[in-house]
């Protein structure tokens, strides 16, 4: 069907789409186009309600609200686990929500980094998120290894993305464990899970991946992936909030291998409070819980998870290719000549939720589109970020974003503004 790349033709779209309700549910402001959810989704009436509920135990029970209440605080963690696992493709008992990504990424390592004399080597990427580089580092100067030498990333050969090619060829028999993103953070690439975790296992390497980039934003099935492990934060496409609990995910037929970093909340829950100094843990991801569970960092994901199991990660995943490879049409037709580079993959199964803009002003074109209410994200040094949410993102927004970048570029209007990042980008 031919486009015509008009407002008219935007608002069209709108009105077909099956999931144009949901925006209903979010605070939105009218005048601003949000793009930055796959940095921090925007808070739904929802989750205010369910985080108002909570404090409303914490004010009607006291210490009661542990076993009282309509979300009793001592399985919120587990219940919350049980209606994560549909995102992901887990099993109820294979998911927990607790700690924060990294603090869970260090629980994983400490647990599943095994060396032997022959499998001493991590695998990573170079161009993967800092944080999870500092916690493996970590992990191996704690067993007493040189990150220098047992760290291994993934070269790529573009600096945005990364090959399944490259991948297989880093597997070499002194690998014990591999971690990688699902979602690269700066160009937005998908890599193909199911393919690396086939590939690894054949050499007897333990997969984990970190969804922070995916999960909301694309289906997973890490049970029948046979993935061995996942992190992941719920505050970008899961809409938690600010510093919101995270979660893991654990595959089942590691149930049962004692945590590498015990707490008392990674007890059986029948034993916890028996106080005993010897550890039971859960039967399940449980056991990887390490302290007393985050309860009001995690109410709001009681109202968050309600918003997406009414409406489907498949839909979901539908409209966020649809608007981003709407997104990439207008780009094409609008901005193309204006000096950018388009980093994130074209095709579905190799995109994420986001798509990536590199150019030599990328700062200052972020405070231009700041100082005209769209909200993008920038990644140093030359990367701009724009993410669509599928539940609250309409088709308008995009058209309007694009329309406004390139007004930008047209009238030169970035240069006002200095070409480096603010202290938060």
């Amino acid at each position: 069907m031919e486009q015509y790349f008009t407002r008219e033709e935007a608002l069209g779209f709108d009105e077909q789409d099956g999931l144009r309700s949901f925006r209903d549910e979010f605070y939105v402001k009218e005048e601003q186009v949000y793009l930055d959810g796959n940095s921090l989704g925007l808070l739904s009436k929802k989750a205010e309600k369910s985080t108002l509920d909570l404090l409303e135990s914490w004010k009607e029970y006291g210490i009661g609200g542990w076993t009282e209440g309509d979300n009793s605080w001592f399985t919120l963690s587990e219940s919350l686990g049980e209606k994560t696992a549909p995102l992901v493709g887990a099993k109820k008992n294979e998911v927990i929500v607790t700690g924060s990504i990294t603090t869970n990424l260090h629980q994983m390592i400490a647990s599943f980094y095994q060396p032997s004399n022959a499998k001493t080597k991590i695998l990573a990427d170079e161009l993967n998120f800092p944080s999870d580089i500092y916690a493996l580092q970590s992990q191996l100067q704690l067993k007493g290894y040189d990150p220098e030498e047992h760290l291994v990333k993934v070269r790529s050969s573009d600096h945005q993305t990364i090959s399944l090619d490259a991948i297989k060829k880093a597997m070499t028999d002194e690998v014990a464990l591999i971690l990688l993103p699902s979602v690269l953070y700066r160009s937005g690439q998908l890599l193909p899970m199911k393919e690396i975790v086939e590939y690894a296992h054949k050499r007897d390497i333990i997969v984990g991946f970190d969804l922070a980039h995916s999960i909301g934003a694309v289906p997973h099935e890490l049970h029948d992936w046979g993935v061995d492990f996942a992190v992941w934060c719920n505050y970008k496409y899961l809409n938690s909030g600010p510093g919101g609990t995270g979660g893991l995910f654990v595959h089942e037929r590691h149930h049962g291998t004692v945590p590498g970093l015990k707490g008392w909340f990674g007890s059986n829950k029948e034993r916890q409070f028996d106080m005993e100094h010897s550890f039971t843990p859960a039967d399940g991801a449980g056991a990887y819980q390490i302290g007393t569970p985050h309860i009001l960092s995690s109410a709001s994901l009681i109202g968050s998870l309600a918003i997406f199991e009414d409406a489907g990660m498949i839909a979901l995943r539908e409209k966020s290719l649809s608007q981003t490879d709407y997104m990439l049409d207008l780009y094409e037709k609008y901005l193309s000549s204006y000096g950018f580079i388009v980093v994130t993959p074209l095709t579905h199964k190799d995109r994420g939720g986001h798509i990536a803009l590199e150019h030599p002003e990328a700062a200052r074109i972020c405070k231009a589109l700041k100082h005209q209410q769209v909200i993008p994200d920038f990644r140093a040094p030359n990367l701009i970020r724009l993410a669509p949410a599928a539940l609250y993102t309409r088709y308008v927004d995009v058209f309007d974003a694009i329309m406004i970048l390139k007004d930008i570029m047209e009238q030169k209007l970035y240069k006002e503004y200095p070409n480096t990042r603010n202290v938060i980008a």
